[in-house]
């Protein structure tokens, strides 16, 4: 379906009730989420705390009429976003909580089964959507049997992760993950989201849902140094990551820090193939919500010519309270073909689609 050339890359479907995916878990799986249901370790298994004005962390307007929370409903989305902006594709990132179940098989068949809810209910009902795999990453290996069965469907374009694991992603504890990404050509998507059960913060828990907020992207700085410096990007070269809602303003401080400390102490490192800063320039694609707003709008463009035409990726992160909207999102004027690039461009060479 033709479109004015407006790639969203992070959009949640949201499944409305637990009971929606019991048609697609096998009978052994039903009478347990019947009789047992979720044992995780997140403390939001009933839904988002903060912030209170936004429940379940979406915009007031994104209720649907059909009575089902925000994102549950392809009709009021298509009207709310995909119609209303001239979406071309948009790609979906569920974050239902197969991944956080202390009871990995149940994670695994929860995993399967929102995977086919998924073809089910969204990608075979609009040509404009594409999805992640959800796929219970704490158990690398059944991870990679549930990539492996849904990336023979088409409308899958990558690979679901979180960036609060319970070991730091570049550990060999996940690589099969990896494998089996590179096996299919899927790149591996890092979704703002967290299944740890220890403290999400060095210290300890904070007190604050914008303390949990903003330290998110320590958590992505985090991620992207470990999958560097463990070697991940250079065992797997086919390997693309992209982080979704983690900013990216912290991007080139971090890659001249790395740069910097990588000269001093690559010794310790002398597998690594290049410096730290060429897998985030090659390798790593990052969407642009939150998007970053400096107290002089004029400082935005130096900070994306810094970054470079290829990292960034459009998306709106709908429904979310902190939506951005396409006409909107740029406080300052952008040069036209970055913006295109940012737009649509990246993201078509990223996800192959079509024009």
């Amino acid at each position: 379906m033709p479109g004015n050339g407006l790639i969203d890359c992070d959009v949640h479907n949201v499944v409305s009730s637990d009971a929606a995916l019991l048609p697609y878990l096998p009978a052994r799986w039903r009478r347990h989420l019947e009789l047992a249901g979720s044992r995780t370790f997140s403390p939001f298994v009933k839904g988002y705390a903060y912030p209170k004005a936004a429940p379940l962390a979406s915009r007031r307007d994104a209720w649907p009429p059909s009575g089902g929370p925000p994102g549950s409903d392809l009709d009021f989305m298509r009207a709310q976003l995909l119609d209303a902006y001239g979406v071309e594709y948009a790609v979906l990132n569920c974050l239902y909580r197969a991944p956080e179940q202390r009871y990995d098989a149940y994670g695994a068949a929860l995993a399967t089964a929102v995977n086919d809810w998924q073809v089910e209910h969204w990608l075979e009902r609009d040509p404009r959507l594409r999805a992640s795999i959800t796929v219970p990453f704490e158990s690398p290996a059944l991870a990679a049997a549930e990539i492996d069965r849904a990336a023979a469907h088409p409308g899958f374009v990558q690979v679901l992760l979180y960036p609060r694991t319970q070991q730091p992603l570049g550990k060999r504890h996940y690589w099969p993950i990896y494998e089996a990404a590179c096996r299919t050509g899927l790149p591996v998507g890092i979704h703002a989201a967290s299944t740890t059960p220890g403290p999400i913060t060095a210290p300890g828990w904070p007190s604050y849902y914008i303390e949990d907020h903003t330290g998110l992207a320590v958590a992505f700085q985090a991620q992207v140094i470990s999958l560097i410096m463990e070697g991940v990007l250079d065992r797997f070269p086919d390997l693309q990551i992209v982080l979704l809602e983690g900013g990216f303003a912290w991007v080139p401080p971090l890659m001249h820090r790395l740069d910097t400390l990588h000269h001093r102490l690559r010794d310790e490192v002398p597998d690594l193939q290049h410096q730290p800063s060429h897998y985030l320039r090659h390798r790593i694609r990052i969407t642009t919500q939150p998007m970053e707003e400096p107290e002089r709008p004029d400082d935005l463009v130096p900070l994306l010519r810094e970054l470079g035409p290829d990292i960034l990726m459009f998306s709106t992160d709908y429904p979310h309270w902190d939506f951005d909207n396409p006409h909107r999102a740029f406080q300052t004027r952008v040069p036209a073909g970055l913006h295109r690039r940012i737009m649509c461009e990246n993201a078509r060479a990223q996800y192959r689609f079509t024009s």
